[in-house]
């Protein structure tokens, strides 16, 4: 009898025919059913994932390989959960540790790393689309704080629900008091910090008003949800249960949301900062009157002349005193304010030669008044609920467009997926916090479905769903369908433990297997060709920040710092313009730390993103990335040949290599293979290494040169 995953192998080819039209109902599609845990498959595996997996491999006649050899495991492993190779010593380590249990010892130490935390955290900002820079983004200046809240979250192993629930509400999720089991209310202390997870909101702020709140739905929606709502902007969704009302009622949640700047410096730097001001604009003022007064009779003069061209019902709504206006005068007052503005040019362009010079005059004096230019204080900036914009209406927008609300088709705050059963919002306590109750409740389908089907692509280098951030019709079914139901469930009842999640999957058989298939494995190869069924571990290729941080951690220059600002690979380091901008966010100048804290991000006039992370397939953070594209292109191989990056790298390399071991170039041999491949070389690989250098530790360089232009470096087997 054929598995579910012998039947998707069978159907997960592409097709032939036309892609039917139609829409399934919430009942229906498989992510919108409840969670069940399913039964384990009998089996004398101790962990459970195997259980299933190697169910669906017998059932299908597919062999699987045996396990990976230690020093593979261990370079696997490292790089997997702390995207870092092991040091020499840590390899001397493992291997000499000969107990049963050596392997998870060594899961364990590196899942308590704060370097795992920074690994981890660079691929959840990867789908909620963190960008250092956007040229429409005012967050910008301080958003790395919200990267650094990610990061302690995630080395605290804080709750994934929790996870959630903090970068949709902020402080106020610590701060609602809830139903203890004793009966009484409680209300958790606001932890120091939870407000930089708000930066996830604040990203989305743009040019418009709702950017906010459409940028909200999009990034919510695919990252913990696993839907792609954003096709309802402008009609019902085609092929999942989402119409364009219930997408605008999710929109109508953050609605109300408005950013706010707050200055994070303490009240001694606050009182010296304003003090310095004060005394400036103290000097200032009566400057600043000398000039608007001598300006006075030729701007009034000007404007005047403007006034009169203009209709006389417009001239009389002008001339009334604001506050004696109506809305609607206002805002023929506020058109025509264009109008009426006496630019500089013009102004000084009506003054008499003699005036002019005097104007000047006092202008040159005005500006001549130092203004403090001491560091800017730190600021951050965050969301929170406006009461007159939650007072307002919200709308359907005609094709999607802001500028666009159709006035005649208002919406009610709410959510897709609700059943006719289920009682109405409470949104007593705000919308987003009644929205994020029912998007982290474990009685919600997709939010522990999409959440592990996350954890597993990122160790095994493919989902159980392929698109992790569609679990819509377009998206497929799952490749073992119990086991992810069964990750689920186990992901909830654990109290959403990520950590005891990436524990369980990487100490899985299916994870140790060997990525090298022999000749005994043809049969399997042609069951499986693309290893579906996970008969052997995937061979991958490392992700920019990693390779970045192999090649210094080999140079032992890599500064493993966590937390702070982002730094900018300038002209000679991996960048094209010598004079780029921050933005706002003015980079650290360390080129050393670890990749993850390079800068990112979107401008059409000027590159933000360094040629580095491009060439590698770093996404921008324009959209939410929950899949990086793999390449294999020219321009990745030439930056291993040619960039200042690896030069640099391998001249380091080799002094280490000619300062650190003792036994002369055989010793410096063996360190070199320990730093760039982790493991020792062969007899054979050895005496070619010591044929090339011929006795001369100066060629050490170019020996470097070639590892780190080898397959064994840039791939993880």
């Amino acid at each position: 009898m054929f598995g579910i995953s012998c039947l998707y192998l069978a159907v997960s080819g592409p097709g032939t025919g036309a892609v039917p039209v139609r829409q399934p109902s919430a009942e229906v599609w498989w992510s919108l059913k409840p969670v069940v845990r399913p039964a384990l498959p009998e089996g004398a595996e101790a962990n459970p994932v195997d259980r299933f997996i190697n169910a669906e491999l017998r059932a299908c006649g597919v062999s699987a390989v045996g396990a990976a050899d230690k020093t593979t495991l261990l370079r696997r492993a490292h790089l997997d959960l702390t995207g870092l190779p092991p040091s020499p010593a840590e390899q001397e380590a493992f291997l000499a540790d000969t107990s049963a249990d050596a392997y998870e010892k060594l899961v364990d130490r590196l899942l308590d790393d704060k370097q795992h935390a920074v690994r981890y955290a660079r691929r959840w900002l990867d789908v909620l689309r963190y960008a250092d820079a956007d040229e429409r983004m005012t967050a910008a200046p301080g958003i790395h704080l919200w990267r650094d809240w990610v990061i302690n979250a995630l080395h605290e192993d804080m709750p994934y629900d929790r996870f959630v629930q903090l970068q949709l509400t902020g402080r106020r999720a610590n701060e609602r008091t809830q139903m203890s089991a004793t009966g009484y209310r409680s209300r958790k202390e606001p932890r120091p910090g939870d407000e930089f997870a708000l930066g996830l909101l604040a990203r989305g702020t743009g040019e418009n008003p709702q950017d906010l709140a459409i940028n909200a739905v999009d990034t919510v929606s695919t990252a913990f949800m696993g839907m792609t709502v954003g096709c309802a902007k402008c009609h019902d969704h085609v092929y999942d249960p989402v119409s364009q009302r219930e997408y605008y009622a999710m929109k109508a949640l953050f609605d109300p949301l408005v950013l706010r700047k707050i200055t994070l410096a303490g009240a001694a730097e606050l009182m010296e900062s304003n003090k310095a001001m004060a005394e400036a604009e103290k000097r200032r003022a009566p400057l600043e009157k000398a000039v608007n007064d001598f300006a006075a009779p030729y701007r009034a003069k000007l404007r005047e002349e403007r006034l009169l061209m203009l209709p006389p019902e417009i001239q009389a709504v002008i001339r009334k005193p604001e506050n004696r206006r109506t809305a609607g005068e206002q805002k023929i007052a506020d058109d025509y304010f264009p109008v009426l503005r006496i630019d500089e040019d013009k102004l000084t362009g009506a003054m008499p030669e003699e005036a002019r010079r005097t104007y000047e005059e006092l202008r040159g004096r005005l500006n001549g008044v130092e203004v403090p230019r001491g560091p800017a204080l730190p600021v951050f900036y965050t969301v929170e609920t406006d009461p007159l914009r939650e007072k307002e209406k919200s709308h359907v927008l005609i094709s999607g467009d802001p500028s666009r609300p159709d006035l005649q088709n208002e919406v009610q705050p709410g959510w897709p997926f609700a059943t006719a059963a289920a009682p109405p919002p409470d949104f007593r306590q705000g919308r987003i916090e009644a929205f994020t109750d029912w998007l982290t409740a474990p009685e919600n389908p997709l939010f522990a479905r999409v959440a592990v089907n996350r954890l597993w692509q990122w160790h095994f280098g493919g989902g159980l769903v392929k698109n992790p951030s569609d679990f819509g019709e377009l998206g497929g079914r799952p490749s073992h369908p119990a086991l992810l139901d069964w990750l689920a469930a186990e992901f909830v009842e654990c109290g959403y433990s990520m950590r005891h999640m990436h524990r369980l999957m990487v100490t899985s058989d299916a994870y140790r297997r060997g990525s090298a298939a022999g000749a005994e494995f043809q049969e399997s190869e042609q069951l499986d060709p693309a290893d579906t069924l996970l008969w052997h571990f995937r061979l991958q290729r490392l992700e920019a920040e990693p390779v970045w941080d192999s090649l210094h951690a080999a140079a032992g220059v890599l500064d493993l710092q966590t937390g702070g600002r982002s730094f900018d690979i300038r002209e000679g380091d991996g960048g094209r313009n010598r004079r780029r901008e921050f933005f706002g966010n003015a980079g650290t100048g360390n080129l050393k730390r670890r990749g993850a804290y390079i800068v990112r991000g979107y401008s059409s006039s000027r590159d933000v993103t360094p040629d580095f992370l491009q060439t590698f397939d770093v996404d921008d953070g324009r959209e939410p990335c929950p899949v990086r594209t793999r390449t294999v292109t020219a321009p990745q191989a030439l930056f291993l040949m040619n960039s200042p990056e690896v030069d640099r790298a391998c001249v380091q390399l080799a002094e280490r290599l000619g300062r650190e071991p003792e036994g002369g170039l055989p010793a410096a041999v063996d360190l070199a293979w320990r730093l760039v491949f982790s493991r020792l070389p062969s007899a054979t690989e050895k005496a070619g290494a010591l044929q090339y250098l011929e006795n001369d530790a100066a060629r050490l360089k170019e020996l470097c040169w070639l590892m780190f232009n080898s397959d064994e470096f840039i791939y993880v087997r």
